[in-house]
């Protein structure tokens, strides 16, 4: 005797109609009772991160404020003997936008965070106290990049945001000791 009860291919096929039914009335009754839910990206607190750098005796390129409407929602620091400094940000229309500053070259941070294949564009010509002017760059997906030297150090500021916007956030860059560092 196989089982205790009786195989047959027609209870197969009904205890599979009903279990396709059962999961089929939960996603109906799921997505009937329940909300969609928004997730809304929380705010860092980036300029601890500087000040700290900058009392470890390290230069950092950062804005001391972000334009109305922006926040910051990642801020990335890898020390050692080539330090890294990176801050993501979004805009006020929720586009993002992101800072990196490296010991190492433009290329790099280039394929790094914008894309392997990269077009020059037209330099940017800004009042800032980094550089006055910011080598540009695009990719297909349509993200900018402007990037500048700092001493040894290359920054990028890239994202898909627009022109002014990353424009805006080079204006504000700075070196400039936090007050209490």
């Amino acid at each position: 005797k196989p089982g205790r009860y009786n195989r047959s291919f027609g209870g197969l096929l009904g205890a599979l109609i009903f279990t396709v039914l059962l999961v089929g009335a939960f996603v109906v009754f799921r997505g009937t009772f329940s909300k969609d839910l928004q997730v809304e990206p929380e705010a860092v607190d980036y300029l601890e991160t500087v000040q700290a750098i900058q009392d470890g005796g390290l230069e950092v390129v950062y804005p001391p404020t972000l334009p109305d409407g922006w926040i910051a929602t990642n801020v990335a620091f890898v020390p050692g003997e080539s330090p890294e400094f990176g801050l993501s940000m979004l805009t006020d229309s929720g586009t993002f936008v992101g800072l990196r500053q490296a010991d190492s070259s433009v290329e790099t941070l280039l394929e790094s965070f914008v894309d392997e294949e990269t077009t020059a564009e037209d330099p940017l010509e800004v009042d800032s106290s980094i550089a006055t002017t910011w080598d540009g760059y695009s990719d297909a997906g349509g993200d900018l990049a402007y990037a500048a030297g700092l001493g040894e150090d290359a920054v990028l500021v890239f994202g898909s945001a627009s022109q002014e916007d990353l424009r805006s956030l080079i204006e504000l860059l700075t070196t400039d000791p936090i007050p209490g560092s």
